[in-house]
């Protein structure tokens, strides 16, 4: 799930500091957990003492995951699985494990999938391994479902208007991505810097691939299967994501005494060693070539204790867990 400069040259964003921090690990076997057109994993494998264990839900990388495997033979391995999943992949001397949680231009631009408020047609916005579709939501979910969608999870200003006026049209006519996007523009009159359907789509694709249960999950089972010393790395394209990761590295990684009455020597443990506190952020010069990268921010962490039951970080983040897990009326 790459950001890209176009459909024939890929372009992973914040790779060159990417690689500096987990350079220094090479070595041994590296696991890229949103393997998509493969750019991390590729500069990775360039060090032929490394090793690639490659995740992607999204089945359209299969062709790219194939290639991969014709070239670098036994040192690369794809799973079609959801990152949520890397607790069941069992691998010795794993070094690093990378997220990378943007969408592709591949992706955006398949107009068929329905990510993209540029599409035509039936709104989609699976990326593999999903239980419903974009459709399903817009045509079944409550006015009050989609007001608390649209809210949390795009912070749309519009959410109870354009909820509304959802459940209103849907009565009448199956709702396909033009009709959103006319909703939308609708509603809100007033031109920003961003297209007006930006909040509601970023919303929906978050609901229909539960993007934040798997962040929460992906994290904690990458924590469970990383050895003492191993790096954590994501990189993040929305405040939500990087509020939810910014918690998991702070949070685990002071050293808090339980009681203040107690003595110095009985203190929680530290899990993780975060040597940079504030985000890793793409030079001028990568967004002038990259318009999509600016966004980004990258985060990591070296794990420097086993036994974390991660019970704060679930409870910080129920809110929005529960909203994904919200049922249709029907």
């Amino acid at each position: 799930m790459n950001a890209t400069i176009n459909l024939e040259q890929h372009f992973p964003v914040l790779l060159k500091e990417l690689v500096s921090i987990i350079s220094p690990l090479y070595g041994g076997t590296f696991i890229d957990c949103t393997f998509g057109a493969g750019g991390y994993s590729k500069r990775i494998l360039e060090n032929k003492s490394n090793k690639i264990v490659a995740l992607d839900r999204d089945n359209s990388v299969n062709d790219i995951a194939a290639k991969f495997k014709s070239n670098y033979k036994k040192r690369f391995e794809f799973y079609n699985r959801k990152f949520s999943e890397i607790g069941e992949i069992k691998k010795k001397d794993i070094k690093a494990i990378i997220f990378d949680l943007g969408y592709s231009l591949n992706q955006i631009s398949n107009l068929n999938r329905g990510l993209s408020f540029k599409s035509k047609g039936k709104l989609d916005m699976r990326m593999g391994l999903n239980d419903f579709s974009c459709d399903e939501v817009i045509s079944n979910m409550s006015q009050q479902n989609l007001f608390k969608i649209f809210k949390y999870f795009g912070d749309e200003k519009y959410a109870k208007p354009i909820s509304k006026e959802i459940i209103k049209l849907r009565k009448n006519k199956k709702i396909k991505t033009e009709n959103l996007v006319e909703i939308i523009e609708n509603i809100k009159t007033k031109k920003s810097g961003k297209n007006n359907s930006t909040k509601v789509f970023q919303a929906l694709r978050i609901f229909v691939n539960k993007e934040i249960t798997e962040l929460i999950n992906g994290l904690i089972n990458a924590y469970n299967i990383l050895p003492v010393g191993g790096l954590i790395a994501v990189v993040t394209f929305h405040s939500i994501e990087d509020k939810i990761v910014k918690f998991f590295f702070k949070e685990y990684s002071e050293v808090k005494n339980s009681s203040r009455y107690l003595p110095q020597s009985i203190l929680s443990k530290k899990y993780f060693n975060l040597i940079i506190k504030k985000p890793i952020i793409p030079s001028s010069n990568e967004i002038k070539i990259n318009p999509p990268s600016r966004s980004a921010k990258l985060r990591f962490a070296y794990k420097s204790n086993n036994g974390c039951d991660f019970k704060n970080f679930v409870n910080n983040f129920n809110y929005l867990i529960n909203i994904e897990n919200l049922k249709f009326n029907v």
